[in-house]
């Protein structure tokens, strides 16, 4: 059969072919519209997408063009390289489309940047390439001697799969003198044979006849199918059964259960005895009703033997026999009307998701398209679909049943970085059925945030005289954003310490912005240093911030006092006057000690409390003295303690332990807030001596 089809194909779809290379297409409420001839052969030109989109070559890889097929198989591929539509499978038109009059596959073209989506559809176009066939190439038909003239017994009839001209036109049968044929057209627009008898029949002049029933279509050439009809002339039983209807009509829900009776068909035979027994069958009906339904033969009941599905078949019509024990039969047609039940669940097919988005993507941009589909019809096939209204997202119906995901909002990464976005479809049934499928969209950042420091402003006291690379503070900023964008560097601002750079001093870690001193500071010459900090992401263009850093060096005792006024002078002559000096550590300014008035007033006060001091050791030293005196003339007059020495008496040891504890030290300088008191041991305490003169001893001994 298919060395036959291939061989037909060479003769008269030529025909059909320039149809093809016209690009039958047109461009109404944005659809492409091509026709092709079934049964192409893989790789077939269908259209010019590019020329009838109107886009360039290159922009068909550039932009991401994609098809998608709307059907379970993928008929069609197109190619990037030259934008043309192509057979991708080899298309039998009574295969996808059965009866159907008009055949077509669609098919969608997502173009992106811009995102659009087009929808395309390719019909069918049916060849002759079957004939009609009868389901038997030999059937027997029995008829009594006695039926009367113009009955009419319905034959079977033929199948032909092409749709239109291509399909059955028409039924022809061998002369008979006896019999003629009708040929009647249904309430589904198929034709049916009918067998008329025209005049009596009689056994005894011819037990059997034979007729050649030819069926035709009007294909170019015309195509036929045949099959013999045997009649056999029976004798006796003069009554055929008669049905209560001509027509049994009755209508069924999609969802009635298997093992179901649908209706019951009733003959009647005037006849007495066995010739009165009637039993019913289906007459000739095509295999898949056959397996559909079951006819009892003795009640005529018709129950399911198989689930029903309206989406595949809405009416069913079956031709019911009654025969009676003679062989006498009469023929019923029943029609069952299949009612449509909400028994699908939308399906949501998801086409293409652009993710990631980036948070700055402006408002309506395609982020997703979709299509739903619905198996049942009317109300039950009518689908609404929906978001939730805390997303950023909106729906909007692109065609038929085409939906795309548009922003809605604007979308900020640091708020929600990931979105799952949850579609719902419910149908028009009652109960509605529903479905939902599940977007996942990620938020891509985008470098919209700064680096943010910790603190306002950043403060740190450095010792003087710290070892170099000693690490001073850490400064810190994180970012916002994600990624590269978030990467934050540091780096010192330009500035200047004491006329050098001020990277001499310090530096700052660009990865952690820990900052160093890179010498030793002195107090003496730098007392703080102010710098700014600047944080960097890695973003493009980079973001920044700046943050105040000062740095307090913080004064240590490392350098003795050295006097800065009066300059140095000769060394007194022996004898000559005290001369008085200031004192002032090396860190005084120049100019300092003879600055103001109120260090000389000072100077003066200070000179003033020690001459008091001074005489008050004077009169201390003076009254040891008499005390000391007495006690001499008191062992003088006992004569006992003759010979001591008079040190262990006077306790010299014990004055000079006082004049120790009050001996003191004056340091003054022009700045008043900088003056220094200490008592000290190398003061006045050697000003007296240890042992009185030796002429005094010498005195008091004589005393």
């Amino acid at each position: 059969a298919m060395a036959e089809r291939g061989g037909r194909w060479g003769r008269r779809e030529r025909a059909l072919l320039w149809c093809v290379l016209a690009a039958a297409w047109e461009a109404a409420w944005g659809q492409l519209r091509y026709a092709v001839p079934e049964e192409m052969p893989k790789g077939s030109f269908v259209g010019d997408v590019a020329k009838d989109l109107g886009l360039e070559l290159p922009a068909l890889r550039d932009r991401g063009v994609r098809l998608f097929d709307t059907g379970r198989t993928q008929f069609f591929f197109l190619d990037l390289h030259n934008g043309h539509l192509s057979m991708k499978e080899r298309v039998d038109r009574e295969e996808i489309c059965a009866a159907v009059a008009k055949c077509s596959l669609n098919f969608e073209i997502l173009v992106k940047n811009p995102m659009k989506l087009y929808r395309g559809e390719v019909e069918i176009l049916d060849i002759n390439d079957n004939s009609p066939s009868f389901p038997v190439m030999k059937s027997v038909l029995e008829i009594s001697e006695y039926t009367a003239p113009g009955t009419r017994f319905p034959l079977e009839k033929a199948q032909d799969p092409d749709v239109g001209v291509n399909s059955l036109q028409n039924y022809e049968c061998s002369e008979s003198s006896y019999f003629s044929l009708d040929v009647k057209n249904g309430d589904d627009g198929v034709k049916y044979p009918e067998l008329i008898l025209v005049k009596s029949l009689d056994r005894e002049q011819q037990a059997a006849h034979k007729l050649i029933l030819t069926a035709t279509d009007s294909g170019s050439p015309v195509k036929s199918g045949s099959t013999t009809i045997q009649i056999i002339v029976l004798d006796g039983n003069d009554n055929a059964p008669e049905f209560t209807q001509p027509v049994y009509k009755v209508t069924v829900r999609e969802d009635v259960a298997v093992g179901s009776r649908v209706l019951q068909v009733t003959a009647i035979d005037r006849d007495e005895g066995p010739n009165a027994e009637v039993k019913y069958s289906f007459f000739k009906i095509p295999e898949k009703f056959d397996k559909t339904f079951k006819l009892d033969p003795g009640s005529g009941e018709i129950e399911i033997t198989e689930k029903l599905n309206f989406e595949e078949q809405e009416l069913y019509e079956l031709d019911v026999q009654a025969r009676d024990a003679g062989g006498l039969s009469s023929h019923s047609k029943v029609l069952i009307k299949v009612a449509d039940v909400n028994n699908h669940v939308p399906e949501i097919v998801i086409m293409s998701v652009f993710s990631p988005v980036p948070e700055d993507t402006p408002l309506g941009t395609v982020v997703a398209i979709f299509n739903v589909q619905d198996r049942d019809s009317g109300a039950n096939g009518e689908v609404r679909c929906s978001i939730a209204e805390s997303v950023p997202f909106r729906l909007e119906k692109s065609f038929a049943e085409y939906y795309r995901v548009v922003t809605a909002r604007e979308l900020d990464r640091e708020e929600v970085a990931e979105y799952n976005v949850t579609v719902r479809a419910a149908d028009g049934g009652s109960p509605a059925l529903r479905s939902s499928a599940v977007l996942a969209l990620r938020v891509l950042d985008v470098n919209d945030n700064a680096p943010v420091f910790a603190e306002a402003r950043y403060s740190a006291r450095l010792p003087e005289n710290n070892a170099a690379g000693a690490l001073v503070l850490t400064v810190r900023a994180a970012d916002a954003d994600w990624g590269q964008n978030a990467r934050v560097r540091y780096r010192l601002s330009e500035g200047r310490v004491r006329g050098a750079p001020l990277s001499s001093y310090v530096s700052v870690q660009a990865e952690t912005g820990a900052l160093y001193a890179l010498r030793s500071f002195d107090y003496e010459e730098v007392r703080e240093v102010g710098l700014w900090v600047r944080a960097e992401d890695g973003g493009a263009p980079a973001l920044s911030s700046n943050v105040s850093v000062r740095l307090v060096i913080v004064d240590e005792n490392d350098n003795a006092p050295q006097v800065l006024y009066p300059p140095a002078a000769p060394a007194p002559a022996p004898g000559a006057g005290w001369a008085g000096v200031e004192l002032a550590p090396r860190s005084a300014e120049p100019g300092a000690l003879p600055a103001g008035s109120l260090t000389r007033w000072l100077v003066v006060a200070v000179a003033a409390v020690s001459c008091l001091f001074l005489a008050f050791l004077l009169l201390l030293l003076a009254l040891r003295l008499r005390r000391w005196r007495r006690s001499q003339l008191l062992a003088a007059g006992s004569g006992a303690l003759r010979g001591v020495p008079a040190s262990h008496f006077v306790g010299i040891d014990g004055v000079r332990a006082f004049l120790h504890s009050y001996s003191h030290e004056v340091s003054l300088t022009a700045d008043s807030r900088k003056s220094q008191l200490r008592l000290s041991a190398g003061s006045c305490c050697d000003t007296l001596p240890a042992r009185p003169p030796a002429e005094a001893s010498g005195e008091l001994a004589a005393t």
